[in-house]
């Protein structure tokens, strides 16, 4: 086994280590979500974490480290005997992003459960972790349904398994240590707040201290055990520093005072529900049981509410992350004076009695991170609130030129365009698709490891072979052959490849700012449908991929704020600059099904028959199957029609901005038509 890297060798990113080094001294703070740019320690930190837990106790022989002082009387492997526990270092476990839900979970002999009536049960990684640490790298890749596992045994200290009438449960507490790349894509906002806190973490700018991380890693890389011996000092006094702190934790008192700061803080930033409050209560404890305090403050609040409240306060993955601290820090001091009215003896519990975040790291640096984050749409004025800018142009008029970036405006909930067909894509919420969790509709033989089984079809093929057999007794005689896996029908996510007109003739700024709001409205869709998003933009005399698939659409939504508009059209450029990429893409990528969503007016200038050529171009989408849809973008009394030509071109359909609205009267569910079917 490799020798880990120290824990205290690691430089800086004092967030990090105070948000994993908190749920090591109490596990029910409810685990640490890291987010951070790639190369900044994310992993090291967490597998270094492990050398620091103490030792736990287990029944011997128990696959589910059952406490020998308390052991589950529900264990699928007792009941247990009173014995001697036998010591040994807490686990740390890897989630592969890939893993199966069996892998997950456990799984149950289903031939034996039918034949013999027994829980056969081979425990899957929950069991591992039990009483250790948890650890999923790159945690926004994981398919919700793993996500939706993994959080609630986290939350109920639980798992359980099920398999047509048969359960097992068995316990799974577990420190949960979740590492995710924002660039990747994010998780959903309810995912977020099961996380106990999260911290954010950048790359230092400091050269003397990236020098440093330098110098030690390469130290580390040509002898991994001397460099571990020459911090086994450094070690080992945080480990006792950690020990000494879970044996404080049960004595430290949370006052009424800082109890109200708490629920004034949370009701103050809108957090939804209790669970902030409970994990903030949690968290300022587990700091000052780390300060050697038997009494939480106001600081203790505060930094708990960096860590806390921060992911908790995203309503949709446009919002910028962190917590205004001048907020934070009045909210404290309003409610500080309720338990000390008297004011002289304490009379800074609040945001100047050392509340700056200088003081022994671990406050996240969101404040100064805005420049890193997708600008916000505008909240209540839409396009208005940009109209008593200059504009190059008058309204309307095409542009000849570039023109300044318009602010979006006020995103709404869109229809669902979906995909027609039955796909086997990645999990998602969009099109219809062949799954492994959703509603029956089927039974077959399984292909490799049975994993759904379909109890009557297994029943019915093993009911005529029954006295052949030489059954006697009330058990049901199975094979293997008897065997059949359920076919479910769910939802699918997919590849939605925006293909934006940025030319002068939609330029006018209150109709590129609609525009835009219509794209952001439709990105924030795809958010939640779990699909990938990509952003191909053309005007002047080409088109470019502003933006390659990817599952971050706040990064879609940063490409689309900042996109500049004028010159001509060229929109057979567009066309085929989106064919390259769902070219590109079917090869990385087969099973996920392309959606391609035209925005613009139909027009098509510059260059020796540009109508023409964007109708081959449409047609070469169409002869590929593709499926598609045109938002058109026209406005006035004289409409043309261009954009209903050209999803004629496609095969798709056409939408205008109003009909795109989930509230319009022109119904609630648009499907687009695949290429070959319109009539």
């Amino acid at each position: 086994m490799s020798t880990p890297y120290p824990f205290t060798a690691i430089v800086g990113q004092d967030d990090l280590r105070l948000g994993l080094l908190l749920n090591a001294v109490s596990p029910a703070v409810g685990g640490v979500l890291v987010r951070g740019e790639k190369g900044t320690a994310k992993s090291t930190a967490v597998r270094a974490l492990a050398a620091l837990m103490p030792e736990v106790a287990v029944v011997p022989g128990c696959r589910f480290s059952c406490d020998p002082a308390s052991p589950d009387p529900a264990c699928p492997d007792g009941p247990h005997a009173e014995a001697a526990g036998v010591a040994r270092a807490a686990r740390t476990v890897e989630l592969p992003v890939g893993a199966s839900e069996d892998r997950l979970v456990g799984a149950l002999d289903i031939e034996r459960a039918l034949s013999e009536g027994v829980k056969a049960f081979e425990p899957g990684l929950l069991a591992d972790a039990h009483r250790g640490i948890l650890y999923v790298d790159e945690v926004n890749l994981l398919h919700d349904h793993l996500v939706d596992l993994l959080l609630d045994a986290a939350a109920m200290g639980a798992s359980y398994v099920e398999r047509e009438g048969v359960s097992v449960r068995h316990a799974a507490r577990f420190l949960l240590v979740g590492t995710m790349n924002p660039e990747e894509g994010e998780l959903r906002p309810q995912l977020l707040d099961r996380f106990g806190l999260t911290v954010e973490v950048s790359a230092s700018r400091d050269t003397d201290e990236r020098v440093e991380v330098v110098r030690r890693r390469l130290a580390y890389d040509d002898d991994p055990e001397g460099f571990a011996a020459r911090w086994a000092g450094e070690e080992n006094a945080l480990r006792e520093r950690i020990a000494a702190a879970r044996a404080l934790l049960p004595r430290v008192v949370l006052g009424d005072g800082v109890l109200r700061q708490i629920a004034a803080t949370c009701a103050a930033f809108e957090v939804d529900g209790m669970r902030a409050d409970i994990v903030m209560a949690r968290t300022a404890t587990a700091l000052a049981a780390w300060a050697g305090r038997e009494e939480v403050t106001a600081d203790d609040v505060r930094q708990a509410a960096l860590l806390a409240l921060p992911h908790r306060r995203r309503r949709n993955p446009f919002d910028a992350p962190g917590l205004d601290e001048d907020k934070l820090d009045q909210t404290l001091d309003e409610a500080g004076p309720q338990e000390n009215n008297d004011g002289d003896d304490d009379p800074d519990p609040g945001p100047d009695g050392g509340g700056d975040g200088g003081g022994g790291g671990g406050v996240p640096p969101q404040a100064d991170g805005e420049d890193r984050t997708p600008p916000q749409p505008p909240q209540g004025q839409g396009s208005e609130g940009d109209s008593p800018s200059p504009a190059p142009d008058a309204p309307g008029r095409p542009a000849g030129g570039e023109q300044q970036p318009v602010a979006a405006a006020e995103p709404f909930r869109t229809k669902m365009l979906s995909v027609p067909g039955l796909g086997e894509g990645a999990a998602g919420r969009r099109s219809r698709a062949r799954t492994e969790h959703g509603r029956t509709t089927g039974a077959r033989r399984p292909e490799g490891a049975l994993t759904k089984l379909h109890l009557a079809a297994t029943v019915q093929a093993a009911a005529p072979h029954q006295h052949a057999r030489g059954r006697s007794g009330r058990g049901l005689v199975v094979r293997r052959d008897d065997l059949r896996q359920a076919t479910r029908e769910g939802r699918e996510g997919n590849l939605v490849l925006f293909v934006v007109d940025a030319s002068g003739s939609m330029a006018a700024r209150q109709r590129m700012s609609a525009v835009k709001g219509a794209v952001l409205s439709l990105l924030l869709d795809a958010y939640q449908r779990r699909d990938k998003v990509g952003l191909v933009t053309f005007r002047g005399k080409e088109a470019e991929v502003a933006l390659p698939p990817t599952s971050s659409v706040d990064a879609a939504a940063a490409r689309l704020e900042s996109l500049p508009t004028g010159g001509r059209t060229p929109l057979a450029a567009g066309l085929l600059k989106a064919h390259d990429v769902l070219r590109v893409e079917r090869l990385r990528d087969p099973s996920r099904r392309p959606l391609l969503v035209v925005v613009t007016d139909g027009r098509a200038t510059g260059g020796p028959e540009p109508v023409a050529l964007a109708g081959r171009a449409a047609r070469l989408h169409r002869s590929e199957g593709t499926a598609s849809v045109v938002v058109d973008c026209e406005s006035g009394y004289v409409r043309l029609g261009l954009a209903g030509e050209l999803a004629r071109e496609l095969g798709g359909t056409a939408v205008t901005l109003d009909e795109l609205r989930a509230d319009s009267i022109a119904g609630l569910v648009k499907d687009v038509t695949a290429a070959g079917r319109a009539a």
